[in-house]
């Protein structure tokens, strides 16, 4: 009780913290369904319930996946992508950007090293574009969510846009335009949310060999399991609402149909409509049953993991503001063409 009395600003800074994690918004969604409307409430639990089952093996495989990486320190293999002459580094950082287990904010401070390490703008670009779109877990919730083609989709398009990228600034690059792209100050940590990935070293696959991978690997397992867990639970709540709530002609009319122009609009409504890259799946999964185009619905998910607050954050605190803009120009422009020939295919 002593504690209530003595840190009054503390614990309110506590519950106002607790408020904001996707439980509380779990609950509260319910609570209204219940108050509002309680005959669909047996319906939206049922719902969220068995579409969370139905992932699961994908939940535990991507979970024991990232575990893995992680305890074997296989993050600094993406390092050695930038080794070599620039078409090959550009190549490389491209694949393994699509593969590198790292999250959102861990990025900023691997890219801010290899920037002061003098790697290419061309090649850093193409990694900065493939990360935020797929990842090993994304891969496997997309793929529950959406399907195998959809995911695989992805990942094609995922390193599709970092080497179309990374070989444009290079061109541009040739031709004298960003020269001096870092800005005088550049940021090197994106604070106390994560630390920076390793970029030295050799990974050790027999990690269990080890007790401090050991326990790292326990550590990984436990956080990335509840962290899947509960922004999986809220996306499927928020799926079971659309599905009951949202007229399916409504969607059908703003980003249903075979034309570019649904794929245009998803676009630029996913790019500020940022999600979390394991609740857009679900969702979208819900948007395309109420008559979203698949084009559409890859559009939409590359311009928003391209636009996240993290990696927007990542490229505005680095580089100067025509790199920037150009970072965008190209998220929003592969967006579209991906949509287009993921619609045609």
């Amino acid at each position: 009780m002593a504690d209530l009395t003595q840190n009054p600003s503390r614990n309110w800074g506590t519950l106002l913290s607790a408020l904001k994690t996707p439980w509380a918004a779990i609950v509260v969604i319910l609570a209204l369904v219940a108050l509002l409307d309680p005959a669909n409430l047996q319906g939206t639990i049922s719902f969220a319930g068995a579409a969370l089952l139905s992932t699961g093996r994908y939940i535990l495989f991507a979970v024991f996946l990232l575990a893995y990486l992680k305890a074997t320190g296989a993050e600094v293999l993406v390092a050695k992508a930038f080794e070599g002459r620039q078409t090959r580094m550009i190549l490389f950082a491209a694949l393994f950007g699509g593969l590198a287990p790292f999250c959102s904010c861990e990025v900023i401070p691997f890219i801010a090293g290899l920037l002061a390490l003098g790697a290419p703008l061309p090649a850093v670009m193409a990694f900065w574009l493939s990360s935020p779109l797929i990842d090993p877990p994304t891969l496997l919730i997309t793929a529950g969510a959406l399907g195998w083609p959809f995911a695989i989709g992805k990942a094609v398009f995922a390193v599709g846009l970092g080497l179309f990228g990374g070989f444009l600034l290079r061109a541009l690059m040739s031709g004298g335009a960003f020269q001096n792209p870092l800005k005088k100050e550049e940021k090197k940590s994106c604070g106390s949310c994560c630390s920076a990935p390793k970029m030295e070293g050799k990974p050790v696959w027999a990690f269990w060999k080890e007790a401090e991978r050991r326990v790292k690997f326990r550590q990984e397992f436990g956080s990335n399991a509840l962290f899947l867990l509960k922004w999986l639970a809220l996306a499927y709540v928020l799926e079971a609402l659309l599905v009951t709530y949202v007229p399916a002609d409504v969607i059908a009319t703003v980003v249903g149909g075979d034309g570019v122009l649904p794929i245009v609009t998803a676009a630029f409504v996913g790019m500020p409509a940022y999600l979390n890259s394991y609740v857009a799946p679900p969702l979208l999964a819900g948007l395309m049953e109420q008559g979203m185009s698949a084009g559409a619905a890859m559009s939409f998910m590359i311009a928003g993991s391209v636009s996240s607050i993290p990696a927007m954050a990542a490229v505005w605190s680095l580089v100067k503001p025509q790199v920037f803009a150009t970072y965008l120009a190209l998220g929003i422009s592969g967006a579209i063409l991906s949509g287009i020939l993921f619609q045609l295919i």
